[in-house]
C-alpha cells in the first residue's frame, strides 16, 4: 500500500468513526403515551429509555396528525394505528403537549454523553409500516393553496413510489424530519417546530438509511428525540409538509468525546453535509458555508481562504426547508473530492 493510499484510508475511516465499540444491545422503543415528547425538546424531559453508547434502538414514530384529521381525509378507522389514538386521546396527564405539534419518540438517554460532546446517530434502516401518508398545504406560498387542499397519498411499498399528483410519481426515500437532542437548559422547553443547533426539525431529505447525523450535545444523556416521519420530500419543503407518515427503523447511538461541533453535520456514503438554520435565510446560508469552510480546514489542513475558495468550486448549497420558523440551508461536498 502506498503512503497516499494509507493516508486516504486513515482519513476516511478516522472521520467516520475512530471509536471502538463493545457488543451492542438492541432496545425496543415503540411510540406510546409514555414514550413520546409531544411537541418539544427539553432538558428536563423524562427519558423513555436509557442506553449505553454503541447500543441500537429499534424505534417507532407517529405522523404529525390526529385520528380525526386522518379520517377527514378518507383514512378508514381500522387503518389508523391504535398507538396514535392512545397518544392523542389519552387524558392521564402522562403526555405534556406543546408548544410544537410533532409527536417525537423519546427522549433516549445515552450514558456518558454530556455537554460539549457529540452524539453520532447512525441511521441503519427505515421502513414504512403503513401504506398511506398525507400532504397539507400552507407554508411558503399559502396563497397557492386551494381550500381543503390537504390530501391523502397512497404509497406503493413494493415499488417504493407514490403518485403525488396526476402524472407525477416520485421515489420513496423515507427519513425522519426531526432528530434532535435537548437544547441548553437555559432555553427551557423548546418548540419542536424550528430547527437549531440541537438539530430537531431539520427536514433534511438526505438523512435516509445509511446516513449519519452528528449533533452537538448540551445536557447529560443528550436526550435524543426522533419523529416527523417523511416518505418523500423535495428540498425546500415549500408547502410545509412532505409525504407525512409513520416510520419504523433502527439507529445506533455513539457518544463522541473526540469531536467538537457548533452545528449538526451529516455524512452520507458519498458526501459530507454542513448545516445552518436561522430566521434569516442569509444568516442560515452563511452558517452552512462557514461550517463547510471549517470542515475543510480541519480535514485538509488548508487556510480559511483556500477552504472558502474550494467550497465555491466543489460544494453545493441547498435550501433544506423554508417553512419551520427557522429556515434551513445545507452544503454538500463529495467525499471523492477529498482523497
Amino acid at each position: 500500500m502506498t503512503r497516499l493510499a494509507l493516508r486516504t484510508m486513515l482519513f476516511t475511516v478516522g472521520l467516520s468513526s475512530p471509536v471502538v465499540l463493545a457488543a451492542q444491545t438492541v432496545h425496543q422503543l415503540p411510540a406510546t403515551p409514555t414514550t413520546v415528547a409531544y411537541g418539544y425538546y427539553w432538558s428536563e424531559a423524562n427519558p423513555a429509555v436509557r442506553i449505553k453508547s454503541g447500543d441500537i434502538v429499534e424505534i417507532e414514530t407517529m405522523l404529525t396528525n390526529t385520528p380525526r384529521g386522518l379520517e377527514a381525509m378518507g383514512v378508514k378507522p381500522e387503518d389508523i394505528p391504535q398507538n396514535l389514538r392512545d397518544i392523542v386521546t389519552q387524558d392521564t396527564g402522562a403526555v405534556l403537549k406543546g408548544p410544537g405539534g410533532h409527536i417525537l419518540t423519546g427522549p433516549i438517554f445515552v450514558e456518558g454523553a454530556d455537554s460539549g460532546d457529540v452524539l453520532e446517530v447512525r441511521i441503519q434502516s427505515i421502513t414504512l409500516p403503513i401504506a398511506y401518508g398525507y400532504n397539507g398545504c400552507s407554508g411558503y406560498m399559502r396563497e397557492l393553496c386551494e381550500p381543503r387542499a390537504t390530501r391523502l397519498i397512497q404509497m406503493d411499498r413494493q415499488r417504493m413510489t407514490a403518485e403525488v399528483a396526476p402524472g407525477i410519481t416520485v421515489p420513496l426515500r423515507p427519513f425522519w424530519g426531526s432528530m434532535g437532542v435537548a437544547p441548553a437548559p437555559a432555553l427551557g422547553r423548546v418548540s419542536s417546530n424550528p430547527p437549531s443547533r440541537h438539530a430537531g426539525n431539520l427536514d433534511n431529505r438526505e438523512l435516509v438509511a445509511g446516513t449519519t447525523l452528528y449533533i452537538p450535545v448540551f445536557v447529560k444523556g443528550a436526550l435524543l428525540e426522533i419523529g416527523d416521519g417523511h416518505a418523500a420530500q423535495g428540498d425546500g419543503e415549500v408547502d410545509q409538509t412532505a409525504i407525512e407518515t409513520n416510520l419504523k427503523g433502527r439507529v445506533q447511538l455513539i457518544v463522541r468525546k473526540d469531536m467538537k461541533l457548533e452545528w449538526p453535520r451529516g455524512e452520507t456514503p458519498t458526501h459530507w453535509i454542513t448545516m445552518g438554520t436561522d430566521t434569516s435565510l442569509v444568516v442560515a446560508t452563511k452558517t452552512a458555508i462557514g461550517q463547510m469552510v471549517k470542515f475543510l480546514q480541519e480535514t485538509k489542513g488548508i487556510t480559511r481562504t483556500q477552504a472558502y475558495q474550494a467550497a465555491s468550486m466543489a460544494a453545493d448549497l441547498h435550501i433544506t426547508q423554508l417553512v419551520d420558523g427557522n429556515v434551513g440551508v445545507h452544503m454538500m461536498i463529495a467525499k471523492s473530492y477529498l482523497r
